[in-house]
C-alpha cells in the first residue's frame, strides 16, 4: 500500500475484542509493508554488524603487514557503508509509510463508525475520549506499527551478531551471548509500572481535553452567567493533574533509559577486562579483541529499538483499547426490528407512509404537519432520536415504524434517507454557505427556497458583509458558525434540513432561539414548503403549534391528548401549563375558572355539570348552550429575543 493510494476502498472489519487483538489485526493488514520494512532494516543493521568484523580484520592485517587483507577489509567496509546508507533511507521510507497507512486505516474505521452511530456516539462514549481516540491515539497506534518492523530487524541482527561472535571467538562470544539477552530483558520488570503511570497520564489528559472542549463550546453562556473564572479554575486544576502525571511517567521512562545505558557499559567493562586477560595469555589476538569490543559497542544501537518497542507498545496498548471500545459500538435496534425481513433488510428503497412510535403511541400521519409537546426537553430529544431510528440506550423499546416498516431493521443509509432528524443543537461545518447546503437531497427543494422559508435573509446579508463576497452562497462560515447568533445558526440548520426534503422530517425545537415575529414567519414558510410531506416538530411554541395540522401532547412518555392547539389549550390543563408556562397556582386558578364557566353554562342549558365535564378530553368539546358563558383560557404571549 502506497500513500498515494489512500484512502482505502474498504478499511476492513477490525477485531475489537481487546486492544492487543486490534493491534494484531492491524499488523496483519500491514503485512506487506512490514515485510518490506523488515528487509530494508536487515540490510541496514547487518551492514552495521559487518563493520566490527572488518575493522578487526583490518587491525590484524596491519599488525601482520598484509596489504591484501587490508584492501579486502577496506572494500567490505565501503560496501557495508553503502548498505547502511541505502538501508537506512529505505527503512525510514517504508516505516513511515506503515505509520501513515495504519493511522489512515484507523481514522477511516473511526469515521465510518461515527457515521453509523451519529449523535448517539457522544452519549455512549465521553466527548473527551472521542477526541483522544481520533487524534493522539491514532498517532500512538501508528507509532507502534512503524516501530514493529525496526524492532524485528534489530532483534534478528542481535541474534546474528551473538551467534557470529560465539563462532568467531567462543571465549569472548559466550560472554556477549549471555550478556545481551540480559540487557534486552532487564527493563521488563519496570514496564508494568511505567505503563500504569502512562495510562494514568492519558486518563488525566482525556479529562482535561473534555473539560476544555465543554468550556469552549459553552463560552458564550459562561460569559453570560459570569462562570469563566470557575471553569478556568477547574481547567487549571485539571492541567496541573496532567502535568504531575506526566512528570511521574517521565521519571519512570528516565529510569528505563538509564538502565539501557548503565548495563551495556557494565558489560563492556567486564568484556574488556576479560579480553585483556585472554590477550595477555595469548588465547585471543588483538584483532579479535577489537572485533568483539566493536561489535558490543555497535549492538547498543539495535538494542535501543528494544526500548523503543517497549515504549511504543506501552503507549499504544491503551490507545488501541480505547479505539477498539469505540469501534465495537453497534447501532442499537429496538424490539421488533427483525420483523423487517430479509427482503426489506437488503432493500435500498425508502419506505413511505405514517410515522408511528409504538412506545408512546405517537402517530404522525403521512403528508401532515404534526407538532408534539412533551414538557421534558430530554424526553423530547430521546423521542426525536427514536423517530429517526437512532435509539441510544432503550434497546427494549419497540422500533419506530414508517409505513409499517420498522426503521431499526432497515439499512442505515435507507433509514436516514427516509427520516431526517435535526436535534436541538445542530452543528454547522466551516466552509462556504453553498457547501453547507450541498447535502444529499431529493432535488425538489432549491437551496434559495429553503433559505427563504427559514427566514435567512438577514443571515445572508451578514455573511456577505463579513466575507466581502457578492454571492451569499460563496460567503464563508466560521467553525460551527460561531460568528453568527444562536437564532441565525438555527435558521441555517433548518434551511439545510429543508433542502434534503426527506420523506419524514423530525425537528427538535427548531426555533427556540428565534424571536416571535421571525418564528411566526418560519412557521408559515415551513408549513408551505413541507406541504404534502410528513413533518414532526417537537416544540412548546404556541406559534408553531397553532400552524400544525395535528398536535400530540405526551405525558409520562405516553400520548395524553390529540387535537389542535386552540382546542387543547382550553381542554387540557397539563398542555396549557407546558405551552403557556403557567405556574401550578395559575393552572389551578384557570381550571377553577373553566369549571365554574362550564357549571354556569350547563345550568343555563338545563344540563348536569357532571355530564358537561364528561365530554372534555382529547376529542372536540361540545358547543356551549345558548345561555352558557363563553369559556376562557389564560394564554401568555411570550416574545423571545434572538439569543446569541
Amino acid at each position: 500500500m502506497h500513500i498515494r493510494d489512500l484512502p482505502y476502498a474498504d478499511p476492513g472489519e477490525p477485531d475489537t475484542r481487546s486492544g492487543p487483538r486490534f493491534l494484531l489485526w492491524l499488523g496483519r493488514n500491514q503485512l506487506g509493508g512490514q515485510l518490506k520494512s523488515l528487509g530494508w532494516g536487515l540490510l541496514h543493521f547487518l551492514g552495521i554488524a559487518a563493520l566490527p568484523y572488518m575493522v578487526g580484520l583490518a587491525v590484524q592485517a596491519v599488525i601482520d603487514g598484509s596489504g591484501g587483507r587490508l584492501a579486502l577489509a577496506g572494500g567490505v567496509i565501503l560496501l557495508a557503508g553503502l548498505a547502511i546508507a541505502g538501508g537506512d533511507t529505505m527503512l525510514h521510507r517504508t516505516a513511515v509509510t506503515n505509520w501513515i497507512t495504519a493511522a489512515a486505516r484507523v481514522q477511516q474505521l473511526l469515521a465510518r463508525k461515527t457515521a453509523r452511530l451519529g449523535a448517539a456516539l457522544t452519549r455512549r462514549v465521553a466527548a473527551g475520549e472521542v477526541v483522544a481516540v481520533s487524534t493522539g491515539d491514532v498517532e500512538k497506534i501508528g507509532w507502534f506499527v512503524e516501530a514493529l518492523s525496526r524492532f524485528a530487524a534489530a532483534a534478528v541482527t542481535v541474534l546474528v551478531v551473538c551467534v557470529g561472535l560465539v563462532v568467531y571467538e567462543p571465549a569472548l562470544g559466550v560472554v556477549v551471548a549471555v550478556g545481551i539477552p540480559v540487557l534486552a530483558l532487564a527493563v521488563l520488570p519496570l514496564l508494568p509500572r511505567a505503563t500504569r503511570r502512562a495510562d494514568h497520564q492519558r486518563e488525566k489528559a482525556g479529562r482535561a481535553t473534555e473539560l476544555a472542549s465543554d468550556t469552549v463550546a459553552g463560552l458564550r453562556v459562561l460569559r453570560g452567567i459570569g462562570g469563566e473564572e470557575l471553569f478556568l479554575d477547574r481547567y487549571r486544576h485539571a492541567s496541573q493533574e496532567v502535568r504531575t502525571a506526566a512528570v511521574r511517567s517521565a521519571r519512570m521512562w528516565a529510569v528505563i533509559s538509564a538502565v539501557q545505558v548503565l548495563l551495556p557499559g557494565l558489560l563492556l567493562i567486564g568484556l574488556v577486562w576479560h579480553g585483556v586477560h585472554l590477550a595477555r595469555e595469548g588465547r585471543v589476538t588483538v584483532g579479535e579483541l577489537v572485533t568483539v569490543y566493536s561489535a558490543v559497542m555497535l549492538l547498543n544501537y539495535p538494542l535501543r529499538h528494544f526500548e523503543e518497542i517497549a515504549m511504543a507498545y506501552s503507549f499504544s496498548r491503551p490507545s488501541a483499547k480505547r479505539a477498539a471500545r469505540v469501534l465495537a459500538l453497534e447501532r442499537t435496534t429496538g424490539a421488533g426490528a427483525g420483523e423487517a425481513g430479509a427482503g426489506e433488510e437488503g432493500s435500498s428503497v425508502a419506505p413511505a407512509g405514517d410515522l408511528y412510535d409504538p412506545a408512546t403511541g405517537l402517530l404522525a400521519p403521512a403528508g401532515r404537519f404534526t407538532a408534539v409537546v412533551c414538557g421534558d426537553p430530554d424526553a423530547a430529544g430521546r423521542l426525536a432520536e427514536r423517530l429517526g431510528g437512532h435509539p441510544a440506550f432503550e434497546t427494549d423499546l419497540p422500533s419506530v415504524r414508517l409505513g409499517g416498516v420498522p426503521l431499526d431493521g432497515l439499512p442505515l443509509d435507507t433509514a436516514r434517507t427516509a427520516v431526517l432528524v435535526q436535534d436541538k443543537d445542530p452543528v454547522l461545518l466551516s466552509g462556504t454557505l453553498g457547501s453547507l447546503l450541498d447535502v444529499p437531497a431529493s432535488g425538489a427543494v432549491d437551496p434559495r427556497r429553503a433559505l427563504a422559508a427559514a427566514q435567512c435573509a438577514d443571515v445572508l446579508d451578514a455573511l456577505v458583509q463579513g466575507s466581502m463576497a457578492d454571492d451569499p452562497m460563496a460567503a464563508h462560515l466560521t467553525e460551527r458558525g460561531r460568528s453568527l447568533s444562536g437564532g441565525q445558526r438555527q435558521r441555517l440548520a433548518l434551511a439545510r434540513s429543508l433542502v434534503t426534503d426527506p420523506e419524514a422530517l423530525v425537528l427538535d425545537e427548531p426555533t427556540s432561539a428565534v424571536d416571535s415575529h421571525t418564528e411566526a414567519r418560519i412557521a408559515d414558510g415551513l408549513r408551505e414548503l413541507r406541504a404534502g410531506r410528513t413533518t414532526v416538530v417537537l416544540t412548546s411554541s404556541p406559534l408553531l403549534l397553532d400552524r400544525a395540522d395535528r398536535v400530540v401532547f405526551l405525558r409520562d412518555g405516553e400520548v395524553a391528548a390529540v387535537g389542535v392547539h386552540r382546542e387543547l389549550v382550553v381542554t387540557q390543563p397539563g398542555y396549557r401549563a407546558v405551552v403557556t408556562r403557567e405556574t401550578p397556582e395559575e393552572t389551578a386558578e384557570t381550571a377553577e375558572t373553566a369549571g365554574s364557566a362550564r357549571a354556569v353554562g350547563a345550568a343555563g342549558a338545563g344540563r348536569d355539570p357532571a355530564d358537561e365535564g364528561a365530554g372534555s378530553g382529547s376529542g372536540p368539546s361540545p358547543s356551549p348552550g345558548p345561555g352558557s358563558a363563553p369559556r376562557r383560557a389564560r394564554v401568555h404571549t411570550i416574545d423571545i429575543e434572538e439569543t446569541a
